[in-house]
């Protein structure tokens, strides 16, 4: 938007609620707020909230047909440099924040792969939600999901149940592969599944599953060592990686 002199101005700020929110671990939450009338985004894209001003983005894990914004979100405390997450963390079910009126970000789904490795950490799996919500939701075909996210502790994957119900209805669509890098520690007592960071697995994790480079995209999303190990271990093989980074700092 810009005046008649050209002096650009920033989009009005709209407001919106929350509507619920589920606590998954003590510095872990799943939270929906209302969409805000008119609101559209691609799956995959981010929106911009805040609370007293302060602003940052959050990718979007509901799909574009449905009534809520949903996110996913890791508390970063004060003094670790986190500004919004602590205000959002306080704020309960019919409290006021504002959002930025327009989606943005361009990590989105690219149809002209058939397969697709979506490789996370923890909340870096939010776009993936949308891409297979919104897949399922528009009755596609043709692709291919794998979703291999990684965690420390098994309580940490916000979508599992989700994803594991997925793999079961559509196994020709859907695989899920969840490993968690602290498995001998009581947090993880009873894990039953891959063991491991999600980037030092990836090239198993490829070969088993027989994912050629000419027909393959592997996405990355989450912390940035992660991406860079991702890239460092698949570039080199001639797979194409697109990438998403989510900073601890918000």
């Amino acid at each position: 938007m810009t005046t008649a002199r050209g002096t650009r101005m920033r989009p009005r700020l709209a407001e919106t609620q929350v509507l619920e929110r589920r606590e998954l671990t003590p510095d872990l939450w799943l939270m929906w707020v209302e969409k805000p009338e008119g609101y559209t985004f691609k799956p995959g894209q981010y929106c911009t909230l805040g609370v007293d001003g302060i602003e940052r983005a959050y990718s979007i894990a509901s799909a574009p047909h449905e009534e809520r914004l949903e996110l996913f979100v890791e508390l970063v405390p004060y003094d670790e440099g986190g500004h919004l997450t602590p205000l959002l963390y306080e704020l309960k079910t019919g409290d006021k924040l504002t959002i930025r009126p327009r989606a943005k970000g361009i990590f989105t789904f690219n149809s002209n792969f058939k397969n697709h490795l979506l490789v996370a950490t923890v909340t870096g799996v939010v776009p993936y939600v949308s891409y297979i919500r919104d897949y399922l939701h528009r009755n596609e075909s043709g692709h291919r999901f794998y979703v291999l996210e990684g965690a420390s502790y098994q309580d940490e994957f916000g979508y599992d149940d989700e994803f594991a119900r997925y793999a079961a209805e559509y196994p020709e669509l859907v695989s899920f592969i969840p490993t968690v890098s602290r498995p001998d520690e009581a947090r993880n007592d009873g894990w039953q599944g891959e063991k491991g960071r999600a980037n030092a697995v990836v090239e198993a994790q490829v070969e088993r599953l027989g994912l050629k480079q000419e027909d393959t995209l592997i996405y990355a999303c989450g912390h940035p060592g992660m991406i860079e190990d991702v890239k460092a271990r698949m570039l080199p093989k001639g797979y194409a990686v697109d990438e998403e980074r989510f900073w601890k700092e918000d």
